[in-house]
């Protein structure tokens, strides 16, 4: 590292102070320049939000990590980072566990020894976060000099300070307070993890509509999160200070729905033996979200387009309406304009509903974010159980990008919960890493589950058979051939549109075509 190397390297950084870019650009270029300068193999970029550190840009480890929190309260290493405003650096033999065991990228992942430096960043004389350097070498943070690392730590609070100030001229109307304290109240239930197009186009689409009163109606597979949306609505609201009523439209038996929703009067009918206020006045001033709407009855619907239309709610077993001020968003797995058309839902009742509609994209459609996502429903599952360091293998990544996840979002939730159970029951912990493997998430064949989920779009596709002179390489390349010629068949050679399905960007599956020799074009004339 010579002082030329630094003296470009601060160069850089200062000048993209000057230029507008995402911030998540800023601080990836940022830690990228700092492992390239400094002697390590992993650097990270934690913000604190609450008494929990979230990833906001790694180098050197697993991807994963940036679907982790880390409480600082289970992390003694981040806590005493936090704690001081120098320099903090950890010997090889210390006793405190490190948070980033088993996530460095590297041939000997299940690593136990290695150096760890950190230092709190602070904004405003509040700390905002920390920056760490891991090194798989013990000793090597000799070699740095602390000056250069501190005049680093410092443009790093320049950029965090540049990026805070232009994100807060983009939202400014929105309530960016009521989305951190929910996330903070309802850590793992409420934030919507991903950094895939897709679901940051959903995003965008979410700010766009979340602060008009506009009817929502929220479409998508089973287990997709459609109540996830629902919420980060309502927190990105001019409502959000008031109630998010939620009501299960499938769950309610027909002889109930109208009492659930609009209340009843003591006596209203057998059993009623007090007055009961409906969802709709608990939701007045706030949210009503109506989850499964296309499972309700024909006989209610009249009676919900009434209130939806005029804002009154009648009791039952009362003359008297109630004025009541809510903003509806609705969910659906069903296609509630095919409902329409074969005359089980109503059409007003459906455009009062669909005044602006959402679609919320397959876990399939979102690529990387599956990992992503693991990360962060191992984590939960972690603390729930009160693990030590827990990491996905190489053979667990690869498992969970070739499945197409039919059950979605909930699906993957509930696999990570079980295979973390399995791992907490089988494999003891004795200071070292827990890894995932594969066969811990017993996921179904391919060939099963194309089956079973070949009506919801997915590619059918065989495992091919191996030779007994095949490497692992082979195999996979004719694999990915022969199941990306089998999607282009099915897409009429549409090369977008096969990568959509695929789960993968366009570039990269441009790319991954002429590395496997496909040539699309040959293959339309052969028709």
């Amino acid at each position: 590292m010579t002082s030329f190397s630094i003296a470009e390297s601060m160069i850089s950084i200062v000048a993209d102070l000057s230029q507008q870019m995402p911030a998540e650009t800023r601080f990836q270029r940022l830690v990228a320049s700092i492992d390239q300068l400094f002697p390590c193999d992993a650097v990270a970029l934690l913000q604190l939000r609450g008494s929990v550190l979230h990833p906001l840009a790694i180098s050197g480890l697993s991807e994963d990590t940036l679907g982790r929190s880390f409480m600082v309260e289970e992390h003694p290493r981040l806590a005493r980072i936090l704690l001081s405003r120098e320099l903090v650096r950890f010997e090889a033999d210390s006793e405190l566990p490190d948070p980033y065991d088993g996530l460095i990228d590297a041939p000997n992942m299940t690593l136990h020894v290695h150096d760890c430096m950190g230092v709190a960043l602070y904004i405003d004389d509040q700390p905002w976060g920390v920056l760490t350097l891991d090194s798989l070498t013990p000793g090597v943070f000799d070699r740095i000099d602390p000056l250069e690392l501190r005049a680093f730590v410092r443009l790093a609070e320049a950029s965090i300070r540049v990026a805070a100030l232009i994100q807060s001229l983009e939202v400014q109307v929105r309530k960016e307070n009521e989305v951190a304290r929910l996330l903070a109240s309802d850590i793992g239930r409420s934030e919507m993890v991903g950094e895939s197009p897709a679901i940051k186009a959903l995003l965008d689409e979410l700010d766009l509509v979340a602060n008009s009163d506009l009817a929502v109606l929220i479409s998508g597979e089973t287990g997709t999160g459609k109540e996830l949306v629902a919420r980060h609505l309502h927190a990105g609201s001019a409502r959000s200070e008031a109630p998010l009523v939620y009501v299960n439209c499938a769950a309610l038996p027909e002889s109930l729905i109208e009492s659930e929703l609009f209340g009843h009067t003591k006596g209203a009918f057998s059993g009623a033996t007090g007055a009961r206020t409906g969802k709709f006045e608990l939701a007045d001033g706030g949210t009503l979200f109506l989850d499964e709407v296309g499972e309700l009855p024909l006989a209610m619907q009249p009676k919900l387009l009434r209130a939806l239309q005029a804002g009154e709610v009648q009791r039952l077993g009362s003359d008297s309406y109630h004025q009541v001020d809510v903003r509806v968003v609705a969910a659906t797995n069903r296609d509630l304009k095919q409902e329409v058309a074969n005359g089980r839902f109503r059409a007003d009742l459906y455009h009062r509903l669909s005044v602006y509609p959402v679609q919320v994209p397959p876990l399939r459609e979102r690529g990387r974010d599956i990992l992503l996502l693991a990360g962060h429903f191992l984590e939960f599952n972690r603390r729930k159980l009160g693990l030590g360091s827990l990491r996905l293998a190489q053979s667990a990544r690869t498992a969970l990008l070739g499945y197409s996840w039919p059950g979605n979002v909930r699906e993957l939730e509930h696999l990570i919960s079980r295979a973390v159970l399995r791992l907490s029951a089988t494999r003891r912990q004795t200071g070292g890493v827990l890894s995932l493997g594969a066969d811990l998430l017993a996921l179904p064949a391919v060939d099963e589950f194309s089956q079973s989920a070949g009506s919801e779009g997915v590619i059918p596709m065989q495992t091919a058979a191996l030779g007994e002179q095949q490497t692992l390489r082979e195999a996979t390349d004719r694999f990915q051939s022969e199941l990306i010629t089998r999607a282009l068949r099915e897409k009429a050679y549409n090369r977008t549109a096969t990568a959509k399905v695929l789960g993968l960007d366009p570039g990269n599956f441009n790319r991954l075509l002429k590395r496997l020799g496909i040539d699309v074009e040959k293959m339309k004339r052969e028709v």
